[in-house]
């Protein structure tokens, strides 16, 4: 087996992310590809922060109780409580207080920020009401996680 990995088309790791997947652009999730999920995984979550905002890392995407066998995680997940076709998976508020996925969107003349796509395995599903918030979901994870991966990529205006 390899090593745990996320992975997505919309760019290369390290490397600019493209237009239509922030703010400047169709502001929808660019699909991701889960590669070698630990065996004891019982469900999966994916973070996508920004470390570089001005006050504090800002949270783009909370999105979790994907099942372990989840190989890809489709472009454009609707902004809704649950994902029917990822198989009910949960998402949460990020920090625009929207729930769901909204891309990168830095301020303008600030420079390149980074930002990054954390995929976690988890050995429970998590019992966490939709809607919830980053503290919120860091909290439920701790201790139940078993691996996680990162994949980061840039943006700015």
């Amino acid at each position: 087996m390899g090593e745990f990995s996320v992975r997505t088309s919309a760019f290369t790791h390290g490397e600019a992310i493209q237009t239509k997947f922030t703010c400047e652009g169709d502001d929808v999730s660019p699909s991701l590809t889960v590669g070698d999920v630990p065996d004891d995984a019982e469900s999966l979550a994916v973070v996508v922060d920004d470390p570089d905002a001005p006050t504090a890392t800002f949270t783009h995407w909370l999105l979790w109780n994907l099942p372990p066998d989840t190989v890809e995680i489709h472009e454009d997940v609707p902004q809704a409580e649950t994902v029917g076709t990822l198989d009910g998976a949960v998402q949460g508020t990020n920090d625009f207080g929207e729930l769901g996925y909204r891309g990168p969107c830095p301020p303008e003349g600030d420079g390149p920020h980074e930002y990054r796509f954390t995929a976690v395995a988890l050995d429970e599903t998590l019992d966490l009401a939709p809607g919830a918030k980053r503290r919120d979901l860091d909290d439920a994870m701790e201790g139940a996680e078993i691996a996680s991966t990162r994949l980061t990529g840039t943006f700015e205006r």
